[in-house]
């Protein structure tokens, strides 16, 4: 895609009322959740739950796009269509996950940098053919301690940055994730000066490689306090301190924000989206989701791996993605949940 339609891509993906399915899942990782269900984990049994994702029937009303693993991509649906294809035919643009995960800092001991540009040009080139139209990279931010430190902020920038140039000259849209976990016991406060420090180098980094801002998406985490803080905050103070945070950070070229969900429960992610969209109707960009396990599950309790719950598995899947289209709209009340 030239450097317009992929503007136009991005604007696509935060489309008004719609927001972003992370069904991006290494192996390893749907292993467990499968086997939270008592789920083995194969090729099939991993093919036919994301083809329950992708057939919910209306299910591009709220979704605009789908993060894939390079193993999906490369699969087809039971009738031999192509799980990318069976995405386009709902509307849904395709996308991949293309960084290699996380490895130890060298020299940082307690820290990780995100692994996975070497080969990515190519990689990259293949997944347009795929179909994929869009790319993500995720870096990991703990906060422990003197945790993190600015060399583990700057490399982490650094990757994405290099990342999203390669991104562009292949024709993809690249979400730009710098996820500050909610893991420890640090505060509010604590989560939003290490969060604004990582997304202050970041854009730095994006424009010292040239990244057009206007063809890109931010995936960040919301500003929250560690799941072992004594205070939890309410859902307005992790509005207004996720808000205010992005106000000095994030230019107003970026067409979209869409938040990593993070950990937090499917309500709590829905309710937080809602409330920054209620606090300020017109931000400069549109505030949006990208969320995996705040998505689905719901549905994938609902399927526990039997063929006869598909039906309530993609309705979970339908009535989850709705509410957090409405929350992107500023439109979500709790009493929704159990319509």
């Amino acid at each position: 895609m030239s450097t317009s339609e992929m503007i136009t891509c991005a604007q696509a993906l935060v489309a008004q009322g719609k927001g972003i399915l992370a069904a991006d899942e290494s192996t390893g990782t749907i292993q467990k959740r499968f086997a939270a269900i008592d789920v083995e984990s194969t090729g099939d049994s991993r093919r036919d739950y994301r083809e329950l994702l992708f057939t919910t029937a209306g299910l591009g009303e709220f979704i605009s796009g789908v993060i894939l693993y390079d193993e999906t991509i490369r699969q087809s649906a039971a009738d031999g269509v192509a799980l990318a294809e069976v995405l386009q035919a709902q509307g849904i643009i395709p996308g991949i996950k293309v960084d290699a995960g996380i490895k130890p800092l060298a020299g940082r001991p307690g820290e990780t940098v995100t692994e996975g540009l070497d080969g990515l040009r190519e990689r990259l080139e293949a997944y347009y053919g795929m179909g994929a139209r869009f790319a993500k990279w995720r870096a990991v931010i703990r906060i422990e301690g003197h945790l993190p430190s600015h060399h583990c902020l700057h490399a982490n920038a650094e990757a994405l940055a290099r990342y999203a140039s390669l991104c562009q000259e292949a024709g993809l849209v690249p979400i730009v994730e710098p996820e500050v976990l909610m893991d420890g016991d640090h505060s509010l406060d604590r989560c939003a000066r290490v969060t604004e420090a990582a997304q202050h180098l970041v854009f730095r980094a994006l424009r010292l490689h040239g990244v057009s801002l206007e063809a890109m998406l931010l995936k960040p985490n919301m500003v929250i306090p560690g799941v072992d803080h004594d205070s939890q905050g309410s859902v307005e103070e992790v509005a207004q301190a996720t808000l205010a945070l992005l106000k000095r950070t994030v230019p107003a070229a970026v067409p979209g924000i869409v938040f990593l969900s993070g950990g937090q429960s499917d309500v709590d992610a829905t309710a937080h989206l809602d409330a920054m969209n209620k606090l300020d109707a017109s931000p400069p960009w549109r505030l949006s989701f990208s969320y995996g396990r705040a998505l689905q599950a719901a549905p994938l309790k609902a399927w526990s791996g039997k063929a006869g719950n598909l039906a309530a598995a993609q309705t979970a899947l339908r009535h989850r993605a709705g509410l957090n289209g409405a929350a992107s709209l500023g439109q979500y009340n709790a009493g929704m949940e159990n319509g």
